[in-house]
């Protein structure tokens, strides 16, 4: 009785659960409505605690809130070991305001050592844009090597736009101009 309903059914309060518990452990950051992710917090601090010990019985009671094993496999083998000297309060509320199209509180809900990820992915992103660099100056520089293989292309593009007749029989869309037109009779009075 005393947790939110969400304006669900119970069905699919469970289903909604299971699948953002699931996103969690695989994104290790979600973002959801602030009712969703407090109803959704002791749930995935639950799980963490059972992560902690590494035990058949552990894998089999997460198994049942998680349908995935390579997401089991993971919150034994990297997110359990993670938290193993911390006594709880795995993961933090981040509250974003209201929701743009309907006013509703938005939040993050993630881990708490999610700040190590985020600054090691910073990194190759660093990376990828300095070969996006050095690609831009080969093809510049690519570009002056060209002008010989661009003259070669134009004679092949030549042939193609002798095609125009086609695309004059394909005018007939458009007004003519030169097409003779019904001339009215002169305008007389009657009986002349």
């Amino acid at each position: 009785m005393t947790n939110r309903k969400l304006g669900r059914t119970s069905g699919h309060r469970l289903a909604m659960f299971r699948n953002q518990l699931a996103s969690l452990i695989d994104k290790e950051r979600i973002v959801t409505t602030l009712p969703k992710a407090k109803e959704l917090r002791p749930q995935i601090e639950r799980l963490i605690t059972l992560g902690k010990n590494d035990s058949v019985h552990a894998r089999r009671v997460a198994g049942t809130q998680i349908q995935d094993d390579t997401l089991v496999a993971k919150l034994f083998d990297t997110i359990g070991p993670r938290f193993g000297d911390r006594p709880g309060g795995y993961t933090r509320i981040i509250k974003l305001g209201p929701r743009r199209g309907d006013a509703s509180e938005m939040a993050i809900l993630e881990f708490v050592g999610y700040e190590l990820a985020k600054d090691e992915k910073a990194a190759p992103a660093k990376e990828k844009a300095a070969k996006k660099k050095a690609a831009a100056a080969a093809e510049t520089e690519g570009a002056e090597e060209t002008p010989a293989a661009e003259s070669e292309e134009k004679p092949k593009k030549k042939p193609a736009k002798k095609a125009a007749p086609k695309k004059e029989a394909a005018k007939p869309h458009a007004k003519p101009s030169a097409a003779p037109k019904k001339k009215a009779a002169p305008k007389t009075k009657k009986g002349q």
